[in-house]
């Protein structure tokens, strides 16, 4: 009965005066992600979907996809003067996202400021302290949260009983009971219509679009450095095979998007649901290419079915290899072996997918023998695309506190999984940046032939177009610069170690 009460009395307030909300993405740029290409906010587009059913008015500004800064930001609020400025944050785009919401402030300081996020979820207190320009923190799952607490707020109620959510009262910090994640995401409405599509495209595939879906949400496994798994609380939920279908279907023929990246931590969980995904995809018979990532083993499950994933217009996964060393892999709970990895490759070679695989280095008894290993293994398995990532303790994971005497940079900015921020036991953070880009060039150098001797296909433009992007990145290159110009500096590093522990 509260809750029709309060739709009731939002929905005396006539068109003229709705109350809007703004969704702004703060402008962090790590310098890996964009070199493929733009992508949408789709965590946004949901939240803005229930926005509307507040029912208030929504508007979404992608400033980080658009490359503006604080300047542009601040001519934007200016321009909007949004009643409600709401922001999302994972740790390395905290700062930037507590900053772009006291810009808020500053232009209109009764408007109302929210932030969510894996980040806030689970260090609200810490946000709070940073500043006394955020507002709302929703933690967790958002989309009924926010419907929630904006319904509130507009019906001028308490927003202590709405559960998910911290705020301030009387300079204490309340947080409400926790909300249950919702039983079904099938019926989530999508504010697709408040993108400015013409932002997003893949500097991959000529002449694309570049949009994004969710199959499903989580992950039920227990890698011990993922956040996700926390967030989702190691549950997995999935859409209806078919609506998905429909949802990508209704992207290429409203918005005439032709390249999809599937968001989830784990579309390929079940089988039987994915290869349904799988076949009415295929019905349709509509132009469109898939990015994706899952696990080594569902490939090698799947492998009677791969074909299916290239007709569907699957072109590349991403798989998460991180270590050559298999004692580490058991550490993170990473449930696979490295075996796993070549075959995978070759399947999905063999179906002209393009494979990425993933590694992580600077882990705290890593080694430069055991980096060594690692980039070898790169070398060997072969995929058309490695990564390697520093290992990087989340401050809300379980192991934090453990490795504090290890960390060296407490800059969340550089929670990026590019830039290392602990020092191993026994190497320095120099080292390791070294040991990344000899990495990536050893690796890349050899591809580079590979890719130019290959025969003319779809999957030989994709690897020769990326690895252009890559190289000719100014990011990549100066990334590179530390393994050719540190190279005297970490040897001596190397050295004094070696004399110091030997003594």
């Amino acid at each position: 009965m509260q809750r029709i009460e309060f739709q009731r009395r939002c929905q005396i307030k006539t068109a003229a005066n709705r109350k809007n909300v703004l969704f702004v993405t703060p402008p962090y740029h790590s310098g890996v992600d964009e070199i493929a290409g733009r992508w949408i906010p789709l965590g946004l587009l949901y939240l803005a979907g229930a926005v509307r059913q507040a029912p208030l008015d929504a508007e979404i500004y992608d400033a980080m996809a658009k490359g503006h800064a604080y300047p542009e930001i601040e001519l934007r609020f200016r321009e909007s003067m949004a009643d409600y400025v709401a922001t999302t944050a994972i740790t390395a785009t905290i700062a930037a996202a507590v900053k772009t919401l006291e810009l808020a402030k500053k232009i209109k300081p009764e408007s109302v400021t929210i932030l969510g996020g894996v980040h806030p979820t689970f260090m609200c207190e810490e946000v709070f302290a940073s500043s006394a320009a955020v507002d709302y923190i929703v933690i967790g799952e958002g989309e009924v949260t926010l419907r929630y607490l904006l319904e509130v707020l507009e019906a001028g109620g308490d927003p202590g009983t709405v559960a998910g959510i911290a705020f301030r009262r009387n300079g204490v910090i309340v947080k409400t009971a926790k909300r249950p994640l919702m039983g079904t995401i099938d019926d989530l409405a999508v504010a697709w219509d408040l993108l400015d599509w013409s932002d997003y495209y893949s500097l991959v595939i000529p002449d694309s679009r570049l949009g994004a879906i969710s199959t499903s949400r989580g992950c039920d496994h227990d890698c011990t450095f993922c956040s996700q798994q926390t967030f989702w609380e190691k549950s997995w939920r999935a859409r209806d095979p078919q609506k998905v279908a429909d949802e990508l279907e209704f992207l290429y023929t409203t918005y005439r998007v032709t390249v999809f990246l599937i968001t989830d931590e784990y579309p390929t969980r079940s089988r039987e649901r994915w290869e349904a995904f799988l076949d009415a995809l295929i019905a349709k018979d509509i132009p469109v290419h898939l990015l994706m990532e899952t696990r080594a083993s569902d490939i090698i499950r799947d492998s009677d079915i791969i074909r299916k994933y290239r007709k569907a217009g699957i072109i590349y996964i991403s798989i998460g290899i991180e270590t050559a060393d298999q004692a580490t892999l058991d550490v993170l709970n990473k449930g696979m072996l490295v075996e796993e990895t070549k075959q995978v490759i070759e399947i999905l070679r063999e179906n002209e997918i393009v494979s990425e695989a993933s590694f992580m280095v600077g882990f705290p008894d890593e080694t430069s023998e055991s980096i060594k290993k690692t980039m070898q293994l790169a070398q060997q398995y072969n995929p058309d695309i490695a990564n390697f990532f520093t290992f990087t303790p989340w401050p809300y994971s379980d192991s934090y506190n453990d490795l504090k005497p290890l960390i060296r940079v407490h800059d969340y900015a550089k929670y990026n999984l590019v830039d290392p921020v602990i020092e191993p036991r026994k190497m320095s953070i120099l080292q390791v940046e070294v040991a990344i880009a000899d990495g990536y060039r050893r690796f890349y150098m050899g591809k580079i032939m590979e890719f130019m001797t290959m025969a003319a296909t779809f999957r030989r433009d994709y690897l020769m177009r990326i690895t252009k992007l890559f190289m000719s990145s100014s990011f990549v290159m100066k990334k590179l610069s530390i393994g050719i110009l540190g190279k005297i500096p970490a040897k001596m590093e190397e050295i004094r170690r070696g004399m110091r522990d030997g003594s």
